[in-house]
């Protein structure tokens, strides 16, 4: 790539959204992107494209643009029909070579997992992986700060000055991406910023951003450009011979409206911690979740998870059960529409966002709960 020059920061612009699909099929992952894109593209005063690769994929733009694209840039070609690494990422590169996006986003899927860092190594660029929250604009950037780290007022303070070092040089971070994303198994969050090189990226993890509302208008009003693929055989080194899809059950906390959770507090009594549970779970008509320690001691399997290092969840109703309310619990499902907690501490931090807080023994306060919903559904 010899007129490639990712170090010319002011050549690049505009917001890319990877927009997976499989099959003809859009991904959930990429109405959440084009929406939290549309509020990066917006900080930035930049468009937002979405970037959708398949064969004869042109007629899922509007679908895409009605949650915030201005424009769906499509790459047409039969060699895009199923995913492989190498054409996808020869593609993408191609793109990003030729129109200089200043970011680029992906979903943290499988296969988004499997593209991101490899597009990223071929444009010598930073990647930034498994991020749980995106920022540009400065002052927007501190309000998450304060309000979900413990960081002190002075160092507060020096993250709000807008020039760091690099190099020796001072260098202006207000245009660049602030990605977060938890560190140390989940004890820590990093916020990382790409300073020298462009176009930023990062992967995403799904169910974290909030889906927008389709927008009719915005669908009629985009733009749909036509990407010239130049991919041929010889580009890709994988064949595949067949998608076999494997049937798993799998909880789908990202998609639930209503989830119990349970945490340490079930310890004295895991199964039937468990039970009451999935007894409340049922008559609510939602799944099961847990805390990290849950997941940890064995109680739950890892799709149980919610938290940083799990799902981050959004549903209409969040019991947390025996759940002290940890910091990477609690962003994991803080926007939830309404927050029922339970616990024994009455100076759990669950409290702190808990729209109900119950102190008492989960024990004997869930089959209170069960019975007193499931007497209300029947009288209706």
């Amino acid at each position: 790539m010899p007129t490639y020059a990712n170090t010319d920061i002011a050549a690049y612009k505009n917001v890319w959204v990877f927009c997976e699909q499989r099959q003809g099929k859009l991904m959930p992952t990429d109405f959440e992107l084009i929406s939290e894109g549309r509020k990066l593209a917006d900080e930035l005063g930049v468009k937002l494209c979405g970037l959708l690769l398949g064969d004869d994929v042109e007629g899922l733009a509007k679908e895409l643009a009605g949650y915030g694209a201005d424009e769906i840039i499509v790459a047409d070609h039969p060699l895009l029909n199923l995913y492989t690494t190498d054409a996808y990422a020869k593609v993408i590169c191609d793109a990003v070579e030729a129109l200089k996006p200043e970011v680029v986003l992906f979903g943290a899927t499988n296969i988004g997992r499997d593209l991101g860092p490899r597009c990223a190594a071929r444009l010598h660029t930073g990647l930034c992986a498994d991020c749980t929250h995106l920022d540009v604009d400065m002052p927007i950037y501190m309000d998450f700060l304060k309000e979900n780290s413990t960081l002190p007022q002075n160092r507060l303070d020096l993250v709000a000055n807008h020039t760091v070092k690099v190099l020796g040089e001072d260098h202006d971070t207000s245009r660049d991406l602030k990605m977060t994303r938890p560190a140390f198994g989940g004890h820590l969050m990093a916020t990382i910023i790409c300073p020298r090189f462009r176009p930023a990226m990062a992967t995403v993890r799904p169910g974290v951003m909030q889906k927008a509302p389709f927008d009719q208008a915005k669908a009629d009003a985009v733009t749909v450009t036509k990407f010239d693929v130049q991919l041929t055989e010889a580009d890709i080194h994988t064949n595949v011979k067949e998608v076999v899809k494997a049937a798993k059950k799998l909880v789908d906390l990202v998609g639930a409206d209503f989830i119990v959770s349970v945490g340490r507090g079930i310890s004295k009594d895991v199964e039937g911690g468990i039970k009451l549970a999935e007894e409340l779970a049922d008559v609510l008509g939602g799944v099961v979740g847990g805390s990290r320690v849950a997941i940890d001691s064995g109680w739950l399997s890892a799709d149980h998870q919610v938290g940083q290092t799990g799902k981050t969840v959004h549903p209409k109703v969040y019991v947390a059960l025996g759940i002290s309310g940890s910091i990477q619990h609690k962003a994991g499902m803080q926007n939830s529409e309404c927050i029922i907690a339970v616990n024994k501490n009455p100076d759990a931090p669950i409290f702190e966002i808990a729209d109900y807080g119950i102190t008492g023994d989960l024990f004997k306060v869930t089959p209170l709960l069960t019975e007193a919903i499931r007497a209300e559904k029947e009288a209706k």
